[in-house]
């Protein structure tokens, strides 16, 4: 199942082009952005199917990426990356809405089954995750 317009917003240029080369065949066409005004002009403007959004993503404010998109677009679908393996981080983000969290270190092994998994209406976190939980439980 293809996904149509996915907006990618990350503050690392190298990681925006690698991430887009990924998702060519994947989806339709990928909007890039850098920050958080700039997304959120971006969601406004296309109204994407999907965006993927890097969890230290500059915003106006002291909100984080999610609080923000969801506050403004809150039936915008969203995946999180991030670098941060702590479970309180990947807890504070699905409450607030995100539909899926990929660790950045397995973005070529995750992104692309928590697209599908985000289609099909459930929800996805990276295995390593929720090996995590397992193991602190």
């Amino acid at each position: 199942m293809q996904c149509g317009l996915v907006i990618l917003a990350d503050p690392h240029p190298s990681a925006l082009e690698g991430i887009r080369r990924m998702l060519a065949t994947e989806v339709e066409s990928v909007m890039m952005v850098a920050e958080g005004g700039a997304l959120l002009r971006a969601v406004e403007k296309m109204d994407p199917d999907l965006v993927i959004a890097d969890l230290s993503l500059p915003v106006p404010g002291t909100e984080n990426v999610v609080r923000m998109l969801k506050k403004f677009h809150p039936a915008t679908k969203l995946i999180v990356m991030s670098m941060d393996d702590d479970w309180t981080v990947v807890d504070e983000v699905m409450t607030a809405g995100a539909e899926g969290f990929v660790l950045k270190r397995r973005i070529a092994i995750d992104l692309l089954p928590a697209i599908t998994a985000i289609r099909q209406g459930h929800r996805y976190l990276s295995p390593d995750m929720d090996q995590h939980q397992r193991r602190s439980a």
